[in-house]
């Protein structure tokens, strides 16, 4: 299972995405999951991970996103800037390695939901009322 994840320049969590393939489908499933809650971004930055590129590709050519018109999105791959998003899984990962993986789908979502949820409120992003 794959877990994919957006985080802005201030290392708060913008969208996750757990999905069972590491493919072109599944980068455009996030993409545009993460496009339609928050809308259009300055900049987008990559991994070398070749389906992320070609999805956000296949997508600015059908216009789901802003690719070439006026201020258009600018996409980079640099190992440096992509070091936000790293430090940030870094938690999850930290989190995940005992288990040793997940048998079911299911559980992986749960799981996963839960962690993500103390880490927004670690991050002060999600809000708890007394």
């Amino acid at each position: 299972m794959y877990l994919y994840r957006a985080v802005d320049q201030y290392g708060k969590t913008v969208e996750s995405h757990l999905s069972r393939t590491r493919d072109v489908a599944a980068a455009k499933a996030f993409f545009r999951k993460a496009l339609k809650h928050h809308g259009q971004p300055r900049t987008i930055t990559l991994d070398g991970f070749e389906p992320s590129h070609a999805a956000l590709r296949r997508m600015g050519m059908r216009n789901e996103f802003n690719y070439r018109w006026e201020n258009p999105v600018k996409i980079c791959s640099c190992q440096y800037l992509n070091n936000i998003v790293e430090q940030d899984h870094r938690r999850i990962k930290a989190r995940i390695q005992p288990m040793l993986g997940f048998k079911k789908f299911y559980n992986a979502r749960r799981v996963l939901m839960g962690i993500e949820l103390v880490q927004m409120i670690h991050k002060q992003q999600f809000y708890m009322s007394e």
